[in-house]
């Protein structure tokens, strides 16, 4: 296993070249299964390592800034004005064309901060950025611009910059960074990596052969803020996502209803409403302080308060609904039952 922690890290502004960064990696490194759930675990020095089958990289320069790993891919971070620049995320020790997909809240505020799929590759040296959401400063602002790519619900701009002489996870390096920027900010969905690639490779932008770690990343510069995100690979399933207890019904069937993520915007979020092993149901959802309910589809849906009912309205067993979040970006609770 050859392990590499270069002092700083490339950094993601690409308006000033002298600003400061660094990066960290483990090449070579295969993640297995853990055998029991790892407890939560707060780091806030730089370091990588695995967290409950997950691969982790934590970096900062200075300042106040922590991320606490806790369950499967899951990591929370928050850090304070006081930090000059930091990252950290999970993911996997070697990049590849997976589907990865991630939810979660994110609070950027008017700040300069990134929500990222973020990696290297080797031969030659890139460093890409997948960018979802963003505070302040967007990247595109400052880059050459390459064309667009469409996928995944959203388009995003793609563009390459350059680092002369900068650090990068093999030292003081010229390299070039690779970059697609959503052009619809959202904090959770699907990102198929093998589409943001081939539109790369189309553009005339060739990835290394070498792949070093890709991870879902969070980052700040001079600004304040907080993330909690959790990663997997596939598609918008979470294998944490929140459920419904099945609730017996009539003819002894049992009614379940299962959150994925949707679009998410400025300042609203979508969600993708899936009822199994019933036809006939009534599905609940118990909003959060703030939330309220903008739209839906596919069911007829009422609300009351906090309380967000659905029955069937002859679309199927999936609706959808667009909650305005006001701040609160935590998906409601769920619960059904047959009617």
């Amino acid at each position: 296993m050859s392990v590499e922690i270069p002092s700083r890290r490339g950094r993601v502004r690409l308006l000033t070249a002298a600003l400061c960064t660094a990066a960290m990696a483990i090449a070579g490194v295969t993640v297995a299964g853990t055998a029991h759930a790892e407890s939560d675990r707060t780091v806030s020095s730089n370091t990588t390592g695995t967290h409950n089958g997950y691969y982790f990289s934590f970096w900062k320069d200075s300042g106040n800034a922590s991320m606490t790993l806790r369950a499967d891919g899951r990591y929370s971070s928050s850090w304070s004005n006081s930090t000059n620049n930091w990252v950290g995320g999970k993911g996997w020790a070697t990049g590849s064309r997976r589907t990865v997909s991630y939810s979660g809240t994110y609070n950027p505020g008017n700040n300069n901060t990134y929500l990222a799929l973020y990696g290297w590759t080797r031969s030659p040296l890139i460093e890409y950025y997948i960018v979802e959401n963003f505070g302040s400063y967007n990247p595109s602002s400052g880059a050459t611009r390459m064309g667009t790519v469409t996928t995944d619900g959203g388009t995003y701009d793609i563009l390459r910059s350059q680092r002369v002489n900068a650090p990068s996870i093999d030292g003081t390096q010229t390299f070039y960074q690779f970059w697609s920027v959503r052009q619809s900010k959202r904090s959770s969905g699907t990102i198929t990596i093998a589409n943001h690639f081939d539109a790369w490779a189309r553009a005339g932008l060739n990835l290394g052969t070498n792949h070093s770690y890709q991870i879902m990343a969070t980052e700040g510069y001079q600004s304040s803020g907080s993330s909690d995100i959790t990663v997997w690979e596939g598609g918008t399933t979470n294998p944490t996502t929140p459920t419904s207890s099945p609730t017996p019904g009539g003819g002894g069937s049992n009614c379940t209803a299962t959150l994925s993520a949707g679009q998410q915007f400025g300042d609203r979020f979508n969600l993708n409403v899936a009822v199994s092993n019933a036809s006939n149901w009534t599905v609940t959802l118990n909003l959060n302080g703030g939330q309220s309910l903008q739209n839906s589809w596919n069911a007829a849906v009422s609300s009351s308060g906090s309380t967000v009912t659905a029955r069937p309205n002859g679309a199927g067993n999936n609706f959808g609904v667009t909650i305005l979040a006001n701040g609160n970006w935590t998906w409601p609770t769920v619960t059904c039952r047959t009617s």
